[in-house]
């Protein structure tokens, strides 16, 4: 296909992992490529921060990475040649309780079950067929509908991950297994009655069981300075200071590619929709923000629970019950007392991140879309309840409430840091009921952010199933699917 001469091919807008991800694939297709970012350094979520004191580096957003390690696009990036290491820490996740004990997601099934007494063989019954089949679900799971390469299994994952968390976890027996899985199905920020909420758990759990839940060397950066680095090396061009407010602002290109919200692309190029279209973006619903916390620590965390300081995630909020409560409190518009708090000790396994002898940690709670409330006092008592003495050992903190964490990304909406919500609503609709989900009611645009499928998490493949839509409507360029 002859195309007349542009500026450049394809532009994208926003440097996240998925606009990444989308311009490395335009690029390695032979087109010439542009991102544009708003802020001084790229990454979009994947940023890295001295927040409280110097030489204390503390991941802005995103901490641990299971899905980056198990992204079907990523693995196929040389991208430990341009910098990036990932560092495992012993335990992947942990979810300690107040007799002073604690489960623990491990590397393996087995290892996993074993800790888990009476759910032993229930563990064993919903993982072991899901992690052996995961390498050919993961591309149809992590993507648009559309017909699988596993269909069978990919019917079995579904009977599971369509249930409630709060139904699934009735296979399980002890207070630990239900502990565990829902904190598991909390990261959905969502009610864990909400149907679809065990498919976060699930698909979370089971890339710990084949890839394990790292941390990257130096921080989440590393991982969108080596995408941008081989970006680079393939002839692409980044501009970072660039806020896009307009189409006017673009240089002349052949198809353009929007790493942002449902509410910032009406802003940029509603008028080029069509009324269904611009209609069905203007319903599009965001989900609960985050209150987040980060420490400089004098010390690593004392939890009481030995174990719990060998993992690099740590699930804090108790039993079963109290998530649920705490999940349906702040859908319900108000602050929970005792919120699910997920928190982050990077430092623990990476000496990079903090002086000789000292620590960082990192922690958010879910809070009501737009709210200010300061729950700092909140979350550390949450931490000081299974690490009694903790409070003591923090030499300083930053804190981000929703609006500032938009501030600092226009595309965590209210604080949502998952793009919009994922409930059974948006789950396969995102943002628009459309045939393809990329692809916008005007010719040449295209939207690759977390706010279409598979949604929020650093694993790119929203930008990679955004270009390749681009490469066939535009370019006439069709790419083999991946394994």
């Amino acid at each position: 296909m002859k195309l007349e001469k542009r500026d450049y091919d394809a532009v994208i807008v926003g440097s996240g992992p998925n606009g990444l991800a989308a311009a490395i694939l335009l690029q390695q297709n032979g087109l010439s490529v542009l991102v544009l970012e708003a802020k001084p350094t790229i990454g979009g979520g994947l940023r890295t921060a001295e927040l409280t004191l110097p030489g204390f580096k503390h991941d802005i957003c995103s901490a641990v990475h299971p899905l980056a390690v198990g992204s079907p696009f990523f693995k196929t990036l040389p991208l430990e040649q341009y910098g990036l290491e990932f560092l495992y820490p012993e335990v992947d996740a942990a979810h300690p309780f107040d007799n002073g004990t604690a489960a623990l997601l491990k590397g393996s099934v087995e290892d996993t079950a074993r800790l888990l007494g009476a759910d032993e063989q229930n563990y064993l019954d919903l993982f072991n067929p899901i992690v052996r089949d995961w390498p050919s679900l993961a591309a149809d799971v992590l993507g648009p509908l559309h017909f699988p390469k596993n269909p069978i299994g990919l019917a079995k994952f579904g009977l599971s991950a369509l249930q409630p968390a709060t139904l699934l976890a009735k296979r399980f027996k002890t207070v630990e297994a239900k502990g565990l899985f829902a904190g598991m199905a909390a990261h959905s920020i969502q009610p864990l009655t909400n149907i679809a909420t065990s498919a976060i758990a699930l698909v979370l759990m089971a890339n710990g069981h084949l890839k394990g839940w790292p941390v990257p060397k130096g921080g989440s950066q590393q991982i969108a300075n080596s995408l941008a680095a081989y970006f680079v090396s393939l002839g692409g061009e980044i501009e970072t200071d660039t806020y896009v407010r307009s189409l006017n602002q673009l240089p002349s290109s052949h198809a353009v590619l929007f790493d942002i919200t449902p509410k910032q692309l009406l802003q940029i190029a509603g008028h080029k929709f069509s009324a269904l279209y611009k209609w069905q973006l203007e319903r599009y619903r965001y989900g609960d923000g985050v209150f987040k916390v980060d420490w400089a620590l004098d010390e690593p965390i004392p939890f009481t629970a030995a174990e719990v300081r060998k993992a690099g995630t740590v699930h804090i909020g108790g039993t079963i019950q109290e998530l649920v409560l705490s999940e349906q409190t702040s859908a319900n518009g108000h602050h929970a007392e005792k919120p699910y708090v997920l928190l982050a000790q990077q430092s623990q396994f990476d000496a990079t991140r903090a002086p000789a002898g000292k620590h960082t940690a990192w922690a958010y709670c879910h809070v009501p879309n737009g709210s200010t409330k300061d729950m700092t006092t909140i979350i550390e008592n949450q931490v000081e309840r299974f690490a009694p003495g903790f409070k003591d050992t923090i030499l300083a903190k930053h804190t981000f409430n929703t609006q500032q964490i938009e501030e600092h990304n226009p595309n965590y909406i209210g604080g949502d840091i998952n793009g919009g919500i994922i409930d059974i609503g948006q789950l396969f609709t995102r943002p628009a009921l459309r045939w393809s989900p990329y692809k916008t009611s005007a010719k040449g645009l295209y939207i690759c952010s977390s706010s279409t499928p598979p949604g929020g998490g650093v694993h790119g493949m929203c930008g990679y199933y955004a270009a390749k839509k681009a490469l066939a409507d535009v370019f006439d360029i069709k790419i083999k699917p991946l394994n």
